[in-house]
C-alpha cells in the first residue's frame, strides 16, 4: 500500500509539471505573437515617417517654393533707392508719460464701507 501511494504522488507531481511546463509554453507562444505584431506595426510606422519625409523634402524644395512664389506672389524687385543708411532715420520719439492714476478708484480704494445696522461682518472683513 505504500508503494502504490508513493506512485500515486509521483504521476500526480508529473501531471503538474506537464501542466506547468505547458502553460509556460502557452505564454511564451502569446509573447512571441505580441512580439511579432509589434515589429509589423514598427515597421509600418517606419515606412509612415519615410513617406512624410519624402513628402516634407518634396514641400520645401527651393524650386517649388520659387515657382509657387512667382505664381501666386506679385514680388518685384527691389529698386537701389529704396535701401538707406542708418543715420538718415528719424529720431525715436520721446517716451510718452506716465498716464496719471485713476482718481476715482484711488478714493474708491480708500473709502470703508459701513457693513449695516445687523452689527454682522460681510465675509473677508474683519472687526
Amino acid at each position: 500500500m505504500p508503494m502504490r501511494l508513493l506512485h500515486l504522488i509521483v504521476v500526480a507531481a508529473l501531471v503538474s509539471a506537464a501542466v506547468d511546463v505547458y502553460k509556460i509554453k502557452f505564454e511564451s507562444t502569446m509573447q512571441a505573437e505580441r512580439v511579432d505584431k509589434l515589429r509589423a506595426e514598427i515597421g509600418r510606422e517606419r515606412d509612415t515617417i519615410a513617406a512624410l519625409r519624402a513628402q516634407w523634402a518634396q514641400l520645401e524644395n527651393p524650386r517649388r517654393i520659387q515657382a509657387l512664389a512667382q505664381r501666386h506672389l506679385a514680388l518685384k524687385p527691389i529698386d537701389p533707392t529704396q535701401i538707406d543708411s542708418l543715420d538718415r532715420l528719424p529720431e525715436r520719439p520721446p517716451a510718452l508719460p506716465a498716464p496719471p492714476a485713476d482718481a476715482l478708484a484711488v478714493i474708491i480704494e480708500e473709502t470703508e464701507f459701513p457693513t449695516g445696522s445687523t452689527g454682522v461682518t460681510a465675509p473677508g472683513e474683519t472687526r
